[in-house]
């Protein structure tokens, strides 16, 4: 009987899981404005992301600290944003 009771709690634990939203996800591109190591943002004066949020220049933390290192002010940059997120997620380097 127990073992009934732990498999039900597993599959139930398991659907619940499933069935939790995901976030859904945008792609920002812009211009590098300002670094801060300190704070571990980047400043980017960013084009209109498409079904979230209009163009403008805003401060964002970085998932990933080790990309304050290699990015610099004036480096066009492509990132991954999830909605009601603001930090940026595989920020990549496309230009200067």
């Amino acid at each position: 009987m127990w073992k009934a009771w732990i498999a039900a709690v597993v599959v139930l634990g398991l659907l619940g899981c499933a069935a939790a939203p995901k976030k859904k996800q945008y792609r920002l591109e812009g211009k590098v404005e300002a670094v801060d190591v300190a704070n571990k943002t980047l400043t980017v004066n960013h084009k209109k992301v498409d079904g979230w949020m209009d163009a403008m220049a805003m401060a964002y933390s970085v998932h990933d600290p080790a990309v304050l290192k290699t990015v610099q002010p004036g480096d066009q940059i492509e990132a991954t944003v999830y909605e009601d997120d603001y930090s940026l997620y595989d920020v990549k380097v496309t230009g200067k």
